[in-house]
């Protein structure tokens, strides 16, 4: 988690003035590592103050978060960090499981030795943090990518876009779902990847589109199931 250095409330300052997406990137940061927690609001002033920046460029900042799903604004209640109920895991697990059965076969048509060998190279780097005890952010990061490769071998614009609507839901949630049972996401992290890694070099089949639905809806019904065990929860 990122540290302040004393002067404001958490956020580090955006380097250069009115630059909305420099303060979505910082704002970003801030829900990602658990400053702004779900459900928390998130007022203008203060975020202008704090990352020295226009309202102006907050509000655009907030905007862009909004369309990437983080953050929702209400009439007279302002900007607020999504919520997180088993509902929403529902929702957005639900969409991602339909756009990774597509991304998944699109990918393993236009799969070559080149593209196979970056993603196990990936699945390798999963196992040598693992190895090496890092941390669930850095591992998530890796999992993250693995998942771009495919869409950017799917070669599918509009999916790619599809996929980009829910990416920053998906990683917050699997954030959280790290921090409530990271023992279980370490367990499967590697032999899922090389899994679906396996099924795409032999090309598109039924059983690699199976096992992609079923790799995001395992990672569902397990926040799912922490959600609903510990409702009040707090992020660290």
């Amino acid at each position: 988690m990122a540290h302040d250095d004393g002067k404001n409330s958490g956020m580090r300052r955006v380097r250069r003035r009115g630059l909305a997406h420099e303060a979505a990137d910082h704002i970003r940061e801030s829900i990602f590592d658990g400053r702004a927690a779900p459900g928390s609001a998130l007022r203008e002033v203060e975020l202008a103050a704090s990352l020295d920046v226009s309202r102006g460029s907050v509000r655009e900042g907030l905007a862009i978060l909004e369309r990437e799903g983080l953050v929702r604004s209400e009439w007279h209640r302002g900007a607020r960090v999504i919520e997180l109920s088993p509902s929403d895991v529902n929702e957005v697990y639900t969409v991602r499981a339909a756009l990774e059965r597509l991304a998944t076969i699109s990918a393993a048509a236009r799969m070559n030795a080149a593209r196979l060998a970056d993603l196990e190279s990936l699945v390798q780097a999963m196992g040598r943090a693992l190895e090496g005890d890092a941390d669930g952010s850095t591992l998530l990061a890796l999992d993250m990518a693995f998942h771009d490769r495919i869409y950017e071998t799917a070669a599918n614009g509009r999916l790619t876009d599809a996929w980009h609507g829910v990416r920053s839901q998906v990683r917050l949630f699997q954030l959280i779902r790290i921090e409530r049972d990271q023992v279980d996401y370490r367990d499967r992290l590697v032999p899922e990847h090389h899994d679906l890694l396996r099924l795409m070099s032999r090309g598109p089949s039924e059983e690699l589109a199976r096992a992609a639905e079923e790799h995001v809806d395992s990672a569902r019904r397990t926040l799912v199931h922490l959600l609903e065990r510990d409702p009040d929860h707090p992020r660290s």
